[in-house]
């Protein structure tokens, strides 16, 4: 077979290389233990991807205060949690040859009701999602002490995270999460120095990769997940995203993932550009034009699950900016060793779709779907080729349901771990 672009290796700024150019991006699983650790159900499903041939894989949400998840199952790591868990989980990655990093974040405002949690976020203002809009509550605007305590904990998670083992984190500061909310005009309503201007908004994200960038060693790994557009009429848009890439580049980063939308304005599922091939690969457009003003090498995932879609964002036909790194997610919940085929020439994978009429509705079915995948491999199991919609979303319903009655009784003993009743 010969040579692909998807294969060559790709050096980071702070040295660390990448074996290929294929990176396992971020899903959420929502499989912790009961303890919200990594436990044998992320090890088994990481296991099967670090089998599966990506040179970077990133971990789902870590998050860096367990009273702000984004789901129930969500993986906590913050100074009361035991690092042994983590170090297992670590090994399991990297175990195939690949770089593990964990994806590390704060949800603002996108909690849902029944986790029974004070909501916070830049300014008051709630989520707006028609029907679905009460099952997320009210958040309350962070006060200035906050964000710096919020500061601190991104650093100490990715300090964490480099004694357990990874090679690097990627901030989570896309989708609509609170470092997102900083940074639109639609969510951040704030008249201090976190609001009004771009800089200002921006402040919280450059603060936290200064913070990070502190607390570790110079050969571990910190990128950050970014929109290239939240998609919204009035809110963070591509000329935002090229400045802030650019800010970033100063401080330094070793990579910068781009990506799109929010709760609000789920891009992220598929449902952003149909001017692209097959509507793979729907934010390369807006990455090529970033990409040719960073300092940085530029990942982009979004619906790739072709070969030939992913060399073509590696090595653009029309002389335009190459993207550094291809990032597959639902591609790498049915067919997880989809990177040792492509190595080999063999198959692509065909992704199941939901046409329903009611767009949220078919989001959050392939949602469920895909997160029934990573369910059947953690329980060492194959992913399914054609799973029922429906079945998915009420399994998904029943185990959702179940894991937040249990993290309703897990923080409590978590706080009195942590020595601390806020």
């Amino acid at each position: 077979m010969s040579a692909s672009p998807l294969f060559v290796p790709l050096t980071l700024p702070n040295g660390l290389v990448v074996p290929n150019r294929i990176a396992k991006a971020a899903m959420e699983e929502n499989l912790a233990d009961p303890e919200h650790l990594p436990g044998p159900a992320l090890l088994r499903l990481y296991s099967r991807w670090a089998d599966g041939g990506a040179g970077l894989i990133l971990t789902g949400n870590v998050m860096i205060d367990a009273r702000a998840l984004t789901g129930p199952g969500g993986v906590v790591l913050d100074d009361a949690q035991p690092l042994a868990p983590f170090a297992a989980w670590a090994r399991a990655i990297g175990a195939g040859g690949g770089l593990a990093w964990m994806q590390i974040n704060h949800p603002g405002r996108q909690v849902y009701a029944a986790m029974r949690q004070e909501t916070v976020a830049p300014s008051a203002v709630s989520l707006r999602m028609g029907r679905f809009s009460g099952l997320f509550p009210p958040p309350r605007a962070l006060t200035g002490e906050e964000i710096a305590d919020i500061v601190a904990r991104f650093a100490l998670t990715a300090s964490r995270a480099e004694q357990a083992g990874f090679a690097g984190v990627q901030i989570h500061a896309a989708h609509g999460y609170l470092l997102s909310q900083f940074l639109s005009p639609l969510s951040n309503l704030r008249t201090d120095a976190w609001g009004g201007s771009l800089e200002n908004r921006a402040r919280l994200l450059l603060d936290v990769v200064r913070a990070v960038r502190a607390r570790v060693s110079p050969g571990f790994g910190v990128g950050v997940k970014l929109n290239s557009a939240d998609f919204q009429r009035g809110g963070f848009a591509q000329q935002d995203a090229l400045q802030i890439v650019c800010w970033l580049g100063a401080l330094p980063v070793d990579l910068v993932e781009l990506s799109g939308g929010s709760y609000e304005s789920p891009a992220m599922t598929g449902k952003a550009s149909s001017s692209t091939i097959a509507r793979e690969a729907y934010f390369v457009e807006f990455a090529r034009e970033i990409a040719a003003e960073a300092s940085m090498p530029i990942m982009v995932t979004g619906g790739i699950r072709r070969r030939a879609v992913a060399e073509a964002a590696l090595v653009p036909s029309d002389g335009r900016t190459a993207i550094a790194l291809v990032g597959l997610a639902r591609a790498l919940a049915y067919a997880p060793d989809l990177p040792n085929h492509w190595r080999t020439g063999e198959r692509d994978v065909a992704l199941p779709s939901v046409g329903w009429s009611s767009p949220s509705l078919s989001s959050v079915a392939q949602m469920a779907m895909t997160k029934a995948q990573l369910g059947r491999m953690g329980k060492g199991r194959q992913p399914q080729s054609r799973p029922r919609p429906v079945l998915s979303m009420l399994s998904q319903q029943i185990a959702d349901a179940r894991r937040t009655r249990a993290y309703r009784r897990w923080i409590v003993r978590h706080r009195e771990a942590a020595g601390t009743t806020s």
